[in-house]
């Protein structure tokens, strides 16, 4: 990883702040992604002081504002030409539906529709810097969603965690979609599931909530649940491997429907139109 870039969203803590800490220690130059100023100030000054590599910059952006991630883009490519490696970390769940400034379902618009705009937008730096790859943090919650293309937004039908499980099966789908059409260039993605692990994730999940915070003390640390997104992102093993799913470092099967390739294309045009890229 020596000298290679490096992205990672929602990198101020958690399973996203160890991954970034990991490919710094590997001597990548890292860019953490955060919301928060103060939050990501201490995270870089923290990974400094942890690995002694300085090449760890922090880019702000509220990924439930496609603007905010368009201006991240821009910003990013502003200040380098290359990327070899994006992680795509940041998620939420939340307990009731909220819009974005965008007028869009908020666990839908952070968990995926925002990643899919950062990774489209900076796909021809990852293309120009192959080998590169992408990692999309799914979640074995895919298995429980279903993509219901004609309401994707929860309208007047909202559910914390169904609304949770269909954005984690729409990044298997947008994973497995994006491998096909990189076939070829060098740029592979695939997708892991980090485990049920003890971060901040739960604390806007309402009534759900609760029930997340009593199961913490059983949950994975936050450098057990980032092991395998850290060796997707870094290891030789998994050199040309593309459009997999992985946990404990070993790749598994999704769900059925996750399978299902009209869905990926279909997903893939509605997110296109949703995020500006038409």
């Amino acid at each position: 990883m020596n000298g290679k870039n490096c992205m990672v969203t929602g990198a101020n803590s958690g399973i996203g702040k160890v991954v970034a800490k990991e490919l710094s220690r590997m001597g990548g130059r890292v860019t953490l992604v955060c919301r928060n100023q103060v939050k990501g100030e201490i995270a870089r000054n923290e990974i400094e002081n942890a690995t002694g590599n300085k090449s760890v910059e922090l880019m702000l952006a509220d990924l439930s504002s496609l603007e905010s991630v368009r201006a991240l883009a821009k910003n990013y490519r502003g200040a380098h030409t290359e990327l070899n490696v994006l992680v795509n970390n940041a998620g939420l769940i939340i307990g009731k539906r909220t819009a974005t400034v965008d007028g869009l379902e908020t666990t839908f618009v952070v968990n995926y529709l925002s990643h899919f705009l950062l990774t489209n937008l900076l796909l021809d730096l990852l293309s120009n810097s192959a080998p590169s790859r992408v990692v999309n943090v799914t979640s074995d919650a895919h298995f429980r969603g279903h993509m219901s293309l004609e309401d994707l937004q929860e309208v007047g039908n909202y559910g914390a965690m169904r609304a949770y499980c269909q954005s984690k099966l729409a990044q298997v789908l947008f994973t497995y979609e994006l491998a096909e059409r990189l076939k070829g260039s060098r740029v592979t993605v695939n997708c892991v599931h980090p485990g049920a692990v003890r971060t901040r994730w739960g604390d806007e999940a309402g009534a759900l909530g609760i029930g997340i915070r009593i199961a913490r003390p059983f949950m994975l640390s936050p450098e057990r649940g980032a092991e395998t997104p850290i060796y997707l992102a870094s290891s030789p093993d998994v050199e040309g491997v593309t459009g997999k799913f992985f946990s404990k470092k070993k790749e598994r099967q999704s769900s059925s429907e996750s399978y299902d390739q009209t869905e990926w294309k279909k997903l893939w045009e509605v997110s296109m139109t949703l995020a500006g890229l038409n």
